[in-house]
């Protein structure tokens, strides 16, 4: 079977099928999985405490998140008793999770461009075809697979961008800020947040409403951003659609299926993606697995996003509240909602909540949740 992109969703799907005896085969065009990292690679305590990440690729925790109105005076602030997120290094992590597959007995070929498929021929750009009998999407919040299986499609996003500064190591502990600002980030909000190394410097909103252009948003945010500590020249722009329309109706079909972004697992209100990604990549293995196993169509529901969606409606009608905070004074206003009481506890539930979107893990071949092992 072939597994179209190798994030952390292909890569890890690919693992759990490979451990379970299906041959696998991984293809991505990039040639380096260094290159086209869009994630700020934000680990939730929920991921950490049930996946076992390798423990150098991570930051410091983080346990205090500021947010900021738009005037940035008075931020609100939320503190934990425990970790609540670590900031991992992307790139070590995507070379682990291959090693992983390929232990696993998955084969990865990267700079091969997936172009199509159809009548269980998967094509290449440039290379001969290969039987795929079923084929997994995991190319992105764009995904073409989707499009050549008939699933569903994203339709709904926000767009981001970040920059990378090098910080001084043994400061502080690390803040997650947060800023509420229409003018820089319409409809989502402005970041900053460290892994130990790096400063993390982001923007992200409606696509329509940046009208000024993402990097000039971006740069203009950069520049007096807080948290980011001494202004320095940064060594890496990352960017790109974020779907935040939730979990798609029509996932998977006797062709194949979606995982990660192409199956729109990230939530709809913060964003996140890691968590999602993760669970949801547990499940399709083990859902397609049984499938090739019993030829039943029938396991396929199993893997249903209709349902999956009624487990956070919650979020999806936030999602569309938030994108209404288009004027810097209903900002202000909304971040003065959070400094009292019942803010306070909502904003928590949100940012430091046990409950994971959406919890489906699925069993390893012997029963046990598998986690990621570390090297």
């Amino acid at each position: 079977m072939l597994v179209v992109g190798a994030g952390l969703a292909g890569l890890h799907t690919a693992r759990r099928l490979a451990l379970r005896g299906v041959r696998v085969l991984v293809v991505d065009r990039r040639t380096s999985l260094s290159a086209g990292i869009r994630t700020t690679g934000i680990f939730v305590r929920r991921t950490l405490d049930d996946f076992d990440l390798p423990d150098h690729l991570l930051g410091p925790g983080v346990r205090e998140v500021l947010i900021y109105p738009p005037s940035r005076r008075a931020p609100v602030r939320l503190v934990s008793d425990r970790d609540e997120y670590r900031v991992a290094d992307m790139a070590g992590v995507y070379a682990h999770a291959r090693r992983m597959a390929e232990a696993a007995g998955a084969r990865v070929r990267l700079g091969t461009r997936y172009v199509g498929t159809g009548s269980g021929v998967a094509r290449f750009a440039g290379t001969d075809p290969a039987a795929a009998r079923f084929v997994i999407g995991a190319d992105g919040a764009r995904s073409r697979v989707a499009r050549d299986l008939g699933l569903d499609v994203n339709r709904r996003f926000i767009v981001g961008a970040e920059l990378v500064h090098p910080i001084a190591a043994g400061g502080s502990a690390p803040v997650f800020h947060c800023v509420l600002d229409p003018r820089v980030a319409p409809g989502y909000l402005g970041w900053v947040i460290d892994d130990g190394r790096h400063a993390h410097v982001g923007v992200a909103g409606d696509p329509a409403a940046m009208r000024s252009g993402l990097r000039h948003l971006l740069d203009d945010f950069a520049a007096d951003a807080p948290g980011r500590g001494a202004p320095t020249g940064p060594i890496a722009r990352r960017g790109g659609p974020i779907p935040v329309g939730g979990v798609l109706r029509r996932l998977a079909c006797p062709a194949g299926l979606l995982v990660g972004d192409a199956a729109g697992a990230v939530s709809p209100l913060t964003a996140g993606g890691l968590d999602p990604c993760l669970r949801m990549s547990d499940l399709a293995a083990a859902v397609t697995a049984e499938f090739l196993r019993t030829g039943d169509e029938g396991v396929l529901r199993r893997y249903d996003g209709a349902a999956l969606r009624a487990r956070f409606r919650g979020r999806l009608l936030l999602r569309r509240a938030f994108a209404g905070i288009r004027s810097p004074l209903v900002a202000e206003a909304a971040v003065a909602m959070l400094r009292s009481p019942a803010g306070l506890a909502a904003a928590a539930r949100v940012l430091f909540g046990d409950g994971s979107f959406p919890d489906v893990a699925g069993p390893a071949p012997d029963g046990r949740t598998l986690p990621l092992e570390a090297a």
